[in-house]
């Protein structure tokens, strides 16, 4: 892929993977240019996201981010906040988050997951007003799912080793496992 095909993938949408009644909706920023590019979600090399999945114990093996489509068979989905693609997420307002955010609470309401996981802390702040929220179980619910935020895989966050994230992914999937909050 040209470093021109990633550019003009500016603003298109991903195709969500998404199903009735999953286990766990994983919920990202937005999508990154490489992602819109090839029509996978957390697709750019730098992503975390699916290794830290298979670390935390939610897939038997590492999926790659064209194999996408299987993880309704684990109970699991993905979609966005705010659902146009672009090379970084401050590019992204406030009221696009809150905008993603009601949108995203209606989406929730009928497909009816267990928990909503929030892939940014700070994307779940600004899109539900929750500016004190911190990573982990939130007290809100969504049409009956429960909401949990955890840090962003991407590989500019920093702050978040893999084997840090894989445990609060982990974290989240004993809950689910146990059906309780935490």
């Amino acid at each position: 892929m040209t470093p021109e095909e990633v550019r003009a993938a500016r603003d298109r949408l991903v195709p969500e993977v998404v199903a009735g009644g999953l286990r766990v909706l994983f919920c990202g920023i937005n999508p990154s240019l490489m992602s819109a590019a090839t029509g996978h979600h957390f697709a750019h090399p730098g992503n975390r996201f699916w290794p830290v999945l298979h670390l935390s114990g939610f897939t038997p093996r590492q999926l790659k981010p064209s194999e996408q489509g299987l993880l309704p068979r684990y109970g699991l989905g993905i979609t966005n906040v705010v659902a146009r693609a672009t090379a970084r997420a401050d590019e992204l307002s406030a009221e696009e988050f809150r905008e993603g955010g009601r949108l995203l609470s209606a989406k929730v309401e009928g497909l009816g997951p267990q928990w909503l996981a929030v892939v940014g802390v700070t994307a779940y702040r600004t899109a539900f007003g929750e500016r004190g929220a911190r990573i982990g179980p939130q007290e809100r619910t969504i049409g009956g799912a429960r909401v949990w935020a955890l840090p962003n895989p991407s590989g500019l966050n920093a702050h978040w080793t893999v084997t840090a994230m894989a445990e609060e992914y982990a974290r989240l999937l004993t809950a689910v496992r146990r059906g309780t909050r935490a």
